[in-house]
């Protein structure tokens, strides 16, 4: 599958000091600590100067991304430690079908002041497919 125009997933390179694993930071220009709920079935957002690099530490969900008219669907779990990015001005929503809430990490990269167009809600152009697997 080709990937919407730079959106990039990458494994984390790590170290580990005894029992403790390290996982190599993201820079960024501000972190946010992010929850997606239960049974969630976000709508799309849209940033215009925000790159976003995320990564799950608790739980897994399902990344939507927009691409070409057709969705492409990025599962993301705690259990394989990977960021994905995301650029501005690609069309993404969440999904997490799963009984548990997941949490991640954002370290988002600013490339010009927040829009007010940032994080409001898109509706989605049409359905998402399913099943969508946990």
């Amino acid at each position: 599958m080709s990937l919407s125009k730079g959106v990039e997933i990458h494994q984390l390179s790590s170290v580990k000091a005894g029992m403790i694993q390290f996982y190599t930071p993201q820079s960024s220009n501000e972190t946010m600590l992010v929850q997606i709920p239960p049974n969630t079935i976000d709508d799309m957002f849209v940033h215009k100067y925000q790159t976003d690099q995320l990564m799950v530490v608790r739980g897994n969900f399902t990344l939507v991304i927009l691409h070409n008219g057709k969705y492409q669907y990025i599962h993301l779990s705690d259990s394989e430690p990977q960021v994905v990015t995301i650029p501005p001005m690609v069309p993404h929503a969440a999904i997490n079908i799963g009984d548990q809430p997941c949490m991640l990490i954002n370290a988002v990269i600013r490339h010009g002041e927040p829009h007010s167009s940032d994080y409001r809600p898109l509706k989605a152009p049409f359905p998402y497919e399913y099943p969508i697997t946990a």
